[in-house]
């Protein structure tokens, strides 16, 4: 069975987006190197270092499904049905959108019985692989929720002063020493297990 892994790229204040959903500079080390890598959809390819590649290819590799909220669902118009991952998707909503239909949106599962089903539906999707959560409000739930296993950060070094931080308001939680640290270009790249009572 694989791990629940929350992720995002994070300022050192711990946001990952302003209230508007502007992401700053967060996302400044998706375009600083020389190797690169390939997205599945619509979204170009992107440049980091090799470093930063390694941890990315080996990540995204270790992925069988992706949990998204509603908000960036809504945010990226569901990547117009094809995530830059390639991974399936796994969408905790209140209400499913009625009228939202691109080529590949069969991979696109909207699940809205709460943060337990979406978890429930994406480890079922993902077999042994793991399965990746995407930061804010939907890591907080799950995270009180106790289905967190690991926290990944890419920590770029900018300050926002505000915004949606990385959990919400989700806490207190304590993790574990970092398991994986690597220093990429404009961005540190962090792995903490999630320690349980």
């Amino acid at each position: 069975m694989g791990k629940v892994i929350a992720n995002a790229s994070m300022s050192l204040d711990g946001f990952i987006a302003f209230e508007d959903d502007d992401i700053g500079d967060l996302f400044e080390w998706y375009d600083n190197g020389d190797v690169e890598i390939v997205n599945e959809g619509e979204l170009p390819p992107f440049h980091v270092t090799r470093q930063s590649a390694d941890y990315w290819n080996s990540w995204v590799g270790s992925l069988g499904v992706l949990v998204v909220g509603r908000e960036l669902f809504d945010v990226t118009d569901g990547w117009h049905g094809r995530h830059p991952i390639g991974t399936p998707i796994v969408v905790l909503t209140h209400e499913p959108p009625r009228d939202w239909s691109y080529p590949g949106s069969e991979d696109f599962t909207f699940v809205t019985e709460g943060i337990a089903a979406a978890i429930a539906t994406a480890k079922e999707i993902a077999g042994d692989r793991d399965v990746g959560l995407a930061a804010g409000t939907i890591a907080g739930q799950a995270l009180d929720a106790g289905l967190v296993d690991e926290v990944a950060i890419d920590l770029v070094p900018v300050v926002m002063g505000s915004g949606k931080r990385y959990f919400g308001d989700a806490g207190p939680a304590r993790l574990g020493d970092p398991t994986a640290i690597v220093q990429g270009r404009r961005v540190l790249h962090l792995r903490y297990p999630v320690e349980r009572g």
